[in-house]
C-alpha cells in the first residue's frame, strides 16, 4: 500500500481541541498544542492500562513522551490549565474517587492470595501486609512535576500492586528544571516501554525492601517551556543534547515553536474574529464528558485490536522511514535514529486516539492520524537539532543589543560565553565569521586597555531607494529624498543642484546634522586617469559615472558614484576612515576630501552614463572590524606596490590571470607608455604573480593585443 501522506489530517478530536486552543490563546501556530494535547490523551489512555496486541503478539502500553517548546508569552500555562480544568477534570476526579480506588481494591486480594500461596502463609494475614505495603507507598500522586528516581520506582511499585493506573512526569520550564531532575528522567528512559530495573537497597527494619512485582506501568511524559532557556548554550542544552541522543529522540514527539509569530501576523480583525468563534464552551463540555466516560471502570485493562489494513499501514510506514533513514549522513545520527524508530511512537499515540474515540480496535485512520503529527514532530525535532550554535547567537546578541559591551557583560548575560581568553577568542572569531555571512558585523574598539564589542544587523541595499538630499543652496535647504539607482543621472545632470550621499537633519548641511545612514559612495576623480580607463578598471561594479564642468578631453576630471551592498549607519570619525580605506584601495587617485559625511557635489549637465555590475561589497573596509585589520594587513605586506599594480594581483583569481594582465596592459597604452615599456611592466607585475603565466604565453597572446591596440593609438589624429 502507499502512504498519502499530502492528504492526512490530524486526530478529529484533537483538531477541535487544538482550534479551541488556538482561539482562546489567539495564536495559528497550533503544532505546540497538538503535541501537548496528544499528552493528555495518553495520559487518559495510560491510567485505564489501555494495551495494544501487536501483530508479533506481544502487548505495547499506550504512552507519549513529549518535548514541546515555545517562546514566553505563547500561552503554554493557559493552555494546559484549560487541557487540566475544563477537558480532563472530570476523567480526573472520577478516576481518583471511583476508579482507582475499585481496581486496587480488587487487585489486592489477587496479589496477596499469589503471595500466601508462595510462601505457604495465612492469605488473611498476607492481605493485612499487602494492604500495608500498600499505604507505605503514599498517595497517588495524579501527575507530578518533579522527584528523584527512589520516588518514581516507589510509586511504579503502588501502581503494580493496584493494577492500574500510570505515571505523569509533567515539567514546566523545563529549561529551569532539568539540571535537577536527571536522575529521574534517567529511569524515565527505560519506563518508556513500562519497565525498569529495580535498584538494589539495603534492608533493615526502617527500610523494608519490597517483594517486586512483574509487570507494565505505562509512563508519560511532557517537558514544555521555553526555547531560550534550555537552549542557552550552557549546562542545559549540552543535557538536553544528550538525553536525545541517548534515546529520547526516538521515542517523544516534538513541538518547537521560534518565535511568537502571531503576535505580527494576526490583524485586530482575525483577532476578534478567532475570539468570537463559537462552539468552543460546547467543545470542552463535550470532550470533558467523553473523558468522565472513558474513567468509567468498564474501560479498565483494555487491550486494542490492530485490524490487517493498520497492520499493513504500520508496517509500510516503517519500511518508509527506513529508506528515508538512509538519507541522513553520518553525523546526522540522532535524527537517523529518530526516524527508524518514528513507527512506533506512532503506534502508541494511535492507541491514544483509538482509545478517545472509545474504539475496540486501532483504525487505519487512527494509525494515519498518528503519522500527520508524527511527521510535523519531526520537523520539529529538525529545527531543534539545527538550532543556533553558541557563536551564531552570541554574534546576534551583540548586533541586537545596540551598544556596546565588555566581556565582562556577555560573561553574566550569556551563560555559554567562555571565562578563559583563549575560548572566548575562539567564539569571537567563529561569531565574526559567521556574521561577514549572514549581514552582522561586529566592532571592536579600546578604552583604557579595555575591549568593548558592538554589532550591527546590515540592510541590503535597495536601489529603488538610494539615500540623497539636494538643493540649490551650497548650506541650506536641502531636501531628504529616497531615489532609483538607476535615475541618479535626472540629478548629477539638473543645472545648479548640490547633494549629499546622506540625509541633513533640518535641511543644514553641516557635519554634525548628517543623519547616520548612506548606501552609495562617490568618487571625485580631478585628472588622474581616463574615464575610459576608470571605467575599464571597474568594470565589475555598477556605477554611475558623469563628468564634471572643468571636464576636458585631455584633462578628464569626473565623478564616479556606486551603490554599496549594505546600508551602512557610521558616525563622523568611522565614516572618514571608512572612506580612506576605499581610496587606498582604488586603483587610481581620487579627491581625499570625500571623507566628509556633508561633503557636497555639483551637478552638470555633461556626459554620463551607467555601466552594470556588482554591488559594492563595503564589508572589508569597515573601521574597527577583523576584516578591514584583514585588508590592512594585506595592504601592509603589498607597500612596495603602486596602487594599479596591487589592484590587478588582488584581483587576480583562478582562470582569469590573462585577463588582468591584459587589463593592466591596455591601462599602459592609455597611459602613453610604448611597445618595450609595457612588455617590460607586464612582466615585472607577473613575475609577483604566485601562479605566473610563461613569458612566451604573454608575448603570444597579451602583447600581440597590445600591438594592435598601439596601431589604433597611433593611427588615430
Amino acid at each position: 500500500m502507499t502512504i498519502p501522506y499530502d492528504s492526512l489530517e490530524y486526530h478529529p478530536a484533537s483538531e477541535r481541541l487544538v482550534k479551541v486552543l488556538c482561539s482562546r490563546i489567539q495564536t495559528t501556530d497550533a503544532l505546540f498544542f497538538h503535541v501537548m494535547v496528544a499528552y493528555f490523551f495518553a495520559t487518559a489512555a495510560a491510567q485505564m492500562r489501555t494495551m495494544i496486541q501487536t501483530p508479533e503478539g506481544n502487548k505495547v502500553p499506550v504512552n507519549v513522551f513529549a518535548l514541546d517548546l515555545a517562546p514566553s508569552g505563547f500561552g503554554k500555562g493557559r493552555a494546559t490549565s484549560v487541557l487540566e480544568d475544563e477537558v480532563l477534570d472530570k476523567f480526573r476526579h472520577r478516576y481518583l474517587e471511583e476508579t482507582f480506588p475499585t481496581l486496587a481494591e480488587d487487585n489486592l486480594p489477587k496479589l496477596s492470595l499469589h503471595r500466601a500461596k508462595r510462601k505457604g502463609v495465612d492469605p488473611d494475614e498476607e492481605l493485612v501486609r499487602v494492604e500495608k505495603e500498600f499505604a507505605q507507598t503514599g498517595e497517588l500522586m495524579y501527575s507530578f512535576d518533579s522527584g528523584t528516581d527512589a520516588a518514581v520506582k516507589q510509586m511504579r511499585h503502588k501502581l503494580l500492586m493496584a493494577g492500574t493506573g500510570s505515571m505523569n512526569l509533567q515539567i514546566d520550564e523545563v529549561g529551569s528544571n532539568l539540571l535537577k531532575n536527571l536522575d529521574m528522567l534517567d529511569v524515565f528512559l527505560e519506563l518508556y516501554d513500562g519497565k525498569v530495573k529495580s535498584k538494589l537497597t539495603k534492608n533493615t527494619t526502617d527500610n523494608v525492601r519490597n517483594e517486586e512485582i512483574k509487570g507494565l506501568t505505562p509512563t508519560n511524559m511532557l517537558l514544555f517551556g521555553t526555547p531560550s532557556r534550555l537552549l542557552n548554550g550552557g549546562k542545559q542544552e549540552e543535557e538536553i543534547m544528550a538525553m536525545l541522543e541517548a534515546g529520547y529522540a526516538r521515542r517523544c514527539l516534538f513541538g518547537y515553536i521560534r518565535s511568537n509569530s502571531h503576535r505580527t501576523t494576526l490583524t485586530p480583525q482575525e483577532a476578534l474574529q478567532m475570539a468570537q468563534q463559537t462552539g468552543t464552551d460546547s467543545t470542552l463540555k463535550e470532550l470533558s464528558d467523553r473523558f468522565e466516560n472513558l474513567a468509567d471502570i468498564i474501560n479498565a485493562n483494555k487491550t486494542l485490536l490492530m485490524p490487517e489494513d493498520t497492520a499493513l499501514a504500520m508496517y509500510q510506514y516503517k519500511l518508509d522511514c527506513e529508506q528515508r533513514a538512509q538519507e541522513f549522513s553520518e553525523h546526522e545520527e540522532t535524527r537517523k535514529t529518530e526516524m527508524e524508530s518514528r513507527f512506533f511512537k506512532v503506534l502508541k499515540l494511535a492507541g491514544a486516539y483509538a482509545f478517545v474515540d472509545d474504539s475496540p480496535a486501532i483504525t487505519r485512520d487512527h494509525y494515519f492520524n498518528a503519522i500527520k503529527l508524527a511527521e510535523a514532530s519531526g520537523e520539529a525535532l529538525g529545527s531543534l537539532l539545527n538550532r543556533d550554535k553558541p557563536y551564531v547567537k552570541l554574534a546576534r546578541y551583540i548586533a541586537d543589543i545596540n551598544r556596546e559591551v565588555t566581556h565582562a557583560d556577555l560573561v553574566e548575560d550569556l551563560p555559554f560565553y567562555p571565562k578563559a581568553q583563549n575560548q572566548r577568542n575562539d567564539m569571537l572569531n567563529l561569531a565574526t565569521a559567521w556574521g561577514y555571512k549572514n549581514n552582522i558585523v561586529l566592532k571592536k574598539s579600546y578604552q583604557d586597555g579595555i575591549e568593548f564589542l558592538r554589532g550591527e544587523s546590515l540592510k541590503e541595499t535597495d536601489l529603488s531607494q538610494m539615500v540623497v538630499s539636494y538643493s540649490d543652496d551650497i548650506v541650506t535647504g536641502y531636501q531628504d529624498d529616497l531615489a532609483p539607482f538607476d535615475q541618479l543621472h535626472v540629478l548629477t545632470q539638473h543645472a545648479g543642484l548640490h547633494w549629499v550621499n546622506h540625509h541633513l537633519i533640518d535641511g543644514y548641511r553641516k557635519e554634525e546634522n548628517a543623519k547616520p545612514g548612506f548606501n552609495m559612495v562617490v568618487f571625485d576623480v580631478d585628472g588622474s586617469i581616463n574615464l575610459t580607463t576608470a571605467k575599464l578598471l571597474l568594470k565589475d561594479y555598477k556605477a554611475l559615472y558623469y563628468t564634471t564642468k572643468r571636464h576636458t578631453d585631455a584633462d578628464n576630471r569626473f565623478r564616479i558614484v556606486i551603490p554599496t551592498n549594505f546600508e551602512l549607519k557610521l558616525d563622523a570619525k568611522d565614516y572618514k576612515e571608512f572612506m580612506g580605506n576605499l581610496l587606498d584601495w582604488l586603483p587610481f587617485e581620487a579627491d581625499p576630501a570625500t571623507g566628509q559625511r556633508a561633503r557636497k557635489w555639483l551637478s552638470h549637465n555633461g556626459h554620463y552614463e551607467y555601466t552594470d555590475g556588482e554591488l559594492l561589497d563595503v564589508l572589508p573596509f569597515i573601521p574597527k572590524t577583523s576584516k578591514n585589520e584583514e585588508r590592512k594587513a594585506h595592504f601592509d605586506s603589498q607597500q612596495s606596490l603602486d596602487n594599479l599594480e596591487r589592484w590587478v594581483i588582488n584581483n587576480i583569481g583562478d582562470g582569469n590571470r590573462n585577463n588582468q594582465l591584459l587589463r593592466y596592459a591596455y591601462i599602459l597604452v592609455d597611459a602613453g607608455f610604448d611597445f618595450e615599456d609595457i612588455r617590460q611592466k607586464v612582466n615585472s607585475l607577473n613575475a609577483k604573480i604566485a601562479d605566473k603565466l610563461s613569458e612566451a604565453e604573454i608575448m603570444g597572446t597579451i602583447m600581440v593585443t597590445v600591438s594592435k591596440a598601439l596601431t589604433k593609438r597611433n593611427s588615430t589624429p
